[in-house]
């Protein structure tokens, strides 16, 4: 299939049964697969050889994982899904802080992993080297802005909105973070100052949880602030 075409992904683990067992069934989906049982391995191979993907555990002699990904991330762009025995938030935001893409807990389903090494690979692709993309997109997590196409990429790929929905993204993008009031929104967005505007702002708002949203019952990026007004999470 050609979303595998010729790529390439390294599975890092110091458990040579878990690196077979995924190492089969990534070839078994059309992907070249690199192995390392530990992160001074790991780190040698995603240095010398063409990589698009690393799968890496998190516990490791020699170099943890997390410093892996750390060294890696100096030299290397490309998507890192962090595979752990550690469920706990604290473990999760440590290993997406480092620099990691996705994180996996085992025991974890194969299919549900394969699925989450195409999404991250079609982000990457789509996307191209993020360094490289200079002041023309906004990356924010699995969101990017294009600011020539006025065009928002959910995983690398485009989100259906209105013209009114983009402003509306294209201002929380450039101000992540920042909370904007409703009342705000609307006189930028709309040009007019109005009363009553919380209404027609929160059903827009609505609309473009649901469009980029993986849960949008529970947000990671388009949040409310209850009482103050909206923002787009830092990721």
């Amino acid at each position: 299939m050609d979303t595998t075409d010729k790529k390439t992904i390294l599975v890092v683990d110091d458990d040579r049964e878990i690196v077979r067992a995924i190492a089969l069934n990534l070839e078994s989906e059309g992907y070249n697969v690199f192995k390392a049982y530990d992160g001074m391995e790991a780190l040698d191979i995603a240095m010398t050889k063409e990589i698009h993907l690393i799968i890496i555990d998190v516990m490791m002699p020699k170099l943890d994982g997390l410093s892996a990904i750390m060294k890696i991330r100096e030299k290397k762009n490309l998507p890192i899904i962090v595979l752990s025995a550690k469920s706990e938030n604290s473990d999760k935001v440590i290993g997406l802080s480092m620099g990691a893409d996705d994180y996996v807990t085992k025991p974890f389903n194969p299919m549900e992993l394969t699925a989450r090494v195409k999404s991250q690979l079609r982000r990457y692709t789509s996307l191209g080297d993020i360094n490289s993309n200079g002041e023309n997109t906004i990356v924010n997590g699995r969101l990017c802005f294009n600011l020539d196409e006025h065009v928002l990429y959910a995983d690398g790929e485009p989100v259906k909105l209105t013209a009114t929905e983009t402003k509306i993204v294209e201002l929380l993008m450039r101000n992540p973070g920042r909370i904007f009031p409703a009342e705000e929104i609307y006189s930028k967005i709309w040009n007019e100052s109005a009363y009553s505007t919380e209404n027609t702002v929160m059903v827009h708002i609505r609309r473009i949880r649901e469009k980029i949203e993986i849960n949008p019952g529970e947000p990671e990026y388009l949040k409310v602030v209850w009482g103050i007004g909206y923002k787009i999470e830092k990721h």
